[in-house]
């Protein structure tokens, strides 16, 4: 293999492709690179008319991707890798870049425009090399080139345009066509790297790669500073000490410690002759699995406490202060301190000789629960009703059904009745717990699309209104019913948000599978359809398609799938909870709005908790 000469030297090193690209994916594990993969967060909005050229807007694009992973990991993942390989592709006609097209007819366009023409495919990588410094600080070296492929189309008739358009292969392809597959009838002859054009430059990566490992001198990098934490998982296990019957750990020689960079420290062990003994890098990540929820636990608990709303100013509090206010031994109060230090949570300050705690601005925009965009009502609801769901997960895989009764002692018969139906310290929470999830994702929902077409919106199941809100500060213009069940309607009041205007939101009592329907232009369905089976997914459409004439909008708000089911995916880890409803991608999302005769679909993958999708009522 290709890559033979360098992986000897990748051997215990942690490499992640920051793209969940599936072909990227491919060519990199035919070639028996090792890897993970975290797709990065990082928005492709750069200006491109600040670019000379393409191929510049590219590198800067993969650069900005692998970055943006390199930085994250020490923090989410609590592990720093040691490589992060970025990467983006775009296609270049008459000077003007081609990227993903949004929809049909900007399929179309791109198509027409490579009709019988000779263009550019230009992917940008970025490798950044991450090296752990003293005083908690990380080094990120980057080495980036582009690779540029000359392809010639043939002279392409309507119909065979809108034949391949209809296959719905160019919709999540750069220039609108994918030459490994379909779109390789569109194409008379390729000059250059074949792989580029799929989408990665492997053979002048594999140079790229020898040169870095080979004659790491004669390499010329950027080199980059970032704060890191030390030692995270180290203090999030001292946690367990103090509810293991009160006991100590001692230290044993022979177990594996992890790092402070999440990978296995090989212990000093002499082997016998002849046996092999473990790799540092092939247990890191099961490790990073087993350990997982006690990072979760410790912010679940933390929030349960308060203990983010105490630290909020600059001074900060001393472990003992904190132990005081929360009711708590101070010895395991600053256990739980230092495992949100090491999270990246907390910090330590020195405030009159006195080390003192507080929080990061991470924490102080999310966690306090007087924030803005806080999570704190989800964060407990996550703890509260979902970790003893999960507790019961072998029992919810053998059986094929929600562990909820044995979880809570009683039968679920319906999520939302349950919750809304009982004490209204329940209803609040379970309202507080959504609005949270909305506040949070609404902005990024309510501007993925440009709805200035539309005058009156209903969000369906819009509970405390935060999404209805955020789609009337991005298109002042549009007034929103929010249509739900009579008790949330009843506690809606609570959430009203100040400084706000409420005359373009309105509320109204109703059940959407038996009561008539709002009339609006755009209708909005915002973590409504995962939750319901089959039957009442379609049940709620066939109404939706009722009521709604040629022009109207369908809004749905997800988490899609990974098309191949395959890559990392919170909707992947969410259906684990066994419910009647499922997680779907955006394909499968845009056949089932098809079947329903919504159509012109368009589709927005958005970096938090929420991916949004538009179709058009035929």
């Amino acid at each position: 293999m290709v890559l033979n000469p360098v992986i000897s030297k990748l051997t215990g090193k942690l490499v992640v492709l920051a793209s969940a690209s599936p072909r990227r994916l491919e060519i990199l594990t035919n070639v028996g690179l090792k890897f993970e993969v975290v797709p990065s967060w990082f928005k492709e909005t750069l200006d491109k008319t600040l670019f000379k050229k393409p191929y510049e807007y590219a590198v800067e694009t993969a650069k900005q991707k692998a970055l943006e992973v390199a930085k994250r990991m020490p923090y989410k993942h609590l592990k720093t890798p040691d490589i992060v390989i970025g990467a983006d592709t775009v296609v270049a006609v008459d000077g003007l870049i081609l990227e993903k097209p949004v929809d049909k007819q900007d399929a179309y366009r791109m198509l027409s425009r490579l009709s019988g023409k000779e263009h550019s495919v230009f992917t940008g990588v970025a490798i950044v090399l991450c090296q752990e410094q003293e005083a908690t600080e990380i080094e990120y070296s980057v080495v980036e080139f582009y690779e540029e492929t000359k392809v010639k189309f043939a002279d392409l008739s309507e119909e065979m345009l809108w034949e391949y358009i209809h296959s719905g292969e160019p919709m999540d392809k750069a220039g609108g066509y994918g030459i490994q597959a379909l779109g390789g009838m569109l194409v008379e002859y390729v000059h250059g790297d074949f792989l580029n054009v799929v989408g990665f430059p492997l053979n002048h990566f594999c140079k790229r790669l020898g040169e870095l490992y080979n004659t790491p001198s004669e390499t010329s990098a950027q080199s980059i500073k970032s704060e890191s934490s030390k030692e995270q998982w180290t203090l999030v296990n001292e946690l367990s000490k103090c509810v293991e019957n009160g006991e100590t750990e001692d230290s044993i020689s022979a177990v594996p410690a992890l790092t402070s960079r999440g990978a296995l420290q090989k212990p000093n062990l002499v082997e016998p002759q002849g046996r092999l003994h473990h790799s540092p890098d092939s247990l890191h990540r099961i490790i990073d699995l087993m350990d997982g929820f006690k990072a979760s636990k410790s912010l679940f608990a933390a929030s349960k406490l308060k203990v983010f709303d105490l630290l909020t100013s600059a001074e900060g509090l001393s472990a003992e202060e904190v132990a005081g206010k929360i009711v708590a031994a101070v010895e395991s109060t600053e256990r739980l301190l230092d495992a949100l230090v090491s999270l990246g949570l907390l910090k330590k300050v020195k405030h009159k000789d006195i080390i003192a705690y507080r929080n990061t601005e991470q924490a102080q925009r999310y966690l306090v629960s007087s924030s803005e965009l806080s999570l704190h009502g989800y964060i407990i609801h996550c703890n509260d009703h979902v970790w003893p769901l999960f507790t019961h997960l072998e029992h919810a895989v053998q059986e094929g059904a929600s562990q909820y009764e044995r979880a809570f002692g009683k039968r679920l018969d319906d999520l939302f009745q349950d919750a809304y139906y009982e004490s209204k310290e329940r209803k609040l929470r379970f309202m507080n717990a959504m609005h949270s999830i909305a506040k949070v994702t609404g902005r990024d929902v309510a501007s993925a699309f440009d709805l200035s077409r539309f005058k009156t919106a209903c969000d369906l199941g819009g509970c405390t209104g935060a999404m209805a809100y955020e789609f009337t500060k991005a298109h002042p213009g549009l007034t929103v019913t929010v249509f739900d069940l009579p008790a949330v309607i009843e506690m809606s009041s609570h959430f009203y948000p100040e400084q706000q205007d409420s005359n373009q939101v309105t509320f109204l009592a109703g059940d959407f599978f038996k009561d008539d329907l709002p009339k609006a232009d755009l209708y909005i369905l915002a973590r409504i359809l995962h939750d319901w089976s089959d039957e009442k997914v379609n049940e709620l459409l066939s109404r939706l398609s009722a009521i709604c004439s040629p022009g109207c909008g369908l809004l749905v708000a997800e988490i899609f799938l990974d098309e191949e089911r395959s890559g990392p995916s919170r909707a992947l880890l969410q259906a684990l909870s066994m419910s009647v409803g499922k997680q779907r991608s955006a394909t499968e999302y845009s056949l089932l709005m098809k079947k329903h005769h919504f159509s012109q679909t368009r589709i927005k993958h958005n970096s938090n908790f929420l991916d949004a999708l538009l179709c058009i009522k035929e």
